[in-house]
């Protein structure tokens, strides 16, 4: 496959899953400030924003509106939703050649349908919109595309940037300290509630809670689960075969982080959530990077060989 292709498929999952993941947590928090009158809204939304790798915001004071003017519909802002959309699209065009009809489709419908601008009482509407649309492009990547290794590419974007976006929800619990989201609400923000309820059988507790968001092997959006997809992915692309361990530096840090989730305890990792929170971030960001230079080498010098005699 060509790296171009390889490339674009990546970056088309993880940009899918960025839009649904930003929505879900932007959902959760602007209903927060909605409910809860005691929070600053201020401070809330500068660490909302500090949260998404946007806190560059100039002085004075930040509302809600400025939130979703920022990381909903702002087309050039690399964190927001309708850039996330807007560059889903642009590699799909980029690799049309390879991508099915009907994903082009999709994407290209969603990306015609971003609003310039959002009131603050349509948030909602447009949040599930979008969260309906990333849910339509995977179901036809998912169960229209041979799972060959264009789906494996695909697919390890979205592991990568589901584990991201996990972490980065998981962050916010402790933004606003007392008044930030209950575990409920974040459960809910997931689409992990009801399959808790089936796991646990009670009220959700801080323990429970983050231990079914962190550590849980089934629940596709938990960190480890999505740490060993993105494993998995990697082991179809590029198999290893050697006696000495792991060579591919992708797969060692995966490892590294999987190991740290399996064995530490969920105790350990609630004494510090935040930090932990920011390893995983740290972590999927050094992946991708790992990813990008061995098999999408932009500035690969070109080798010439001479005619064989």
């Amino acid at each position: 496959m060509l790296s171009r292709i390889a490339e674009s498929l990546f970056w088309i999952g993880r940009y899918v899953e960025r839009s649904d993941g930003t929505a879900r947590i932007l959902d959760v928090h602007l209903q927060m400030l909605l409910e809860d009158p005691w929070v600053d809204e201020d401070s809330a939304c500068r660490a909302l924003l500090s949260v998404m790798g946007s806190d560059d915001h100039p002085g004075g004071a930040l509302t809600r509106a400025d939130v979703i003017s920022t990381l909903a519909v702002d087309r050039h802002h690399s964190a927001s939703i309708a850039f996330a959309l807007v560059s889903a699209r642009e590699n799909a065009r980029r690799a049309r050649e390879i991508v099915s009809t009907e994903l082009w489709e999709c994407l290209n419908t969603t990306n015609s349908r971003i609003p310039r601008k959002l009131a603050v009482e349509k948030t909602h509407d447009f949040f599930r919109w979008v969260r309906e649309r990333a849910a339509l492009a995977i179901g036809i990547v998912d169960s229209a595309t041979s799972h060959d290794e264009a789906w494996q590419f695909f697919s390890l974007g979205r592991a990568i940037e589901r584990a991201d976006m996990t972490a980065r929800l998981l962050a916010t619990r402790s933004l606003t300290e007392a008044s930030g989201p209950s575990w409920t609400t974040i459960l809910r923000s997931c689409g992990a509630y009801e399959a808790y309820l089936r796991t646990y059988r009670g009220t959700p507790s801080m323990h429970n809670a983050a231990e079914f968001l962190l550590t849980d092997r089934l629940f596709p959006r938990s960190i480890l689960f999505s740490i060993i997809r993105a494993e998995e992915c990697l082991s179809a692309i590029d198999p290893q075969s050697s006696r000495v361990g792991i060579n591919d530096s992708a797969q060692r840090l995966l490892g590294q982080a999987r190991t740290t989730l399996e064995f530490q305890g969920i105790s350990s990792l609630l004494d510090n959530l935040p930090q932990h929170m920011e390893e995983i971030q740290t972590v999927t960001s050094s992946v991708s990077d790992a990813v990008r230079v061995k098999f999408f080498p932009s500035h690969a010098v070109p080798v010439w060989t001479g005619e064989q005699s």
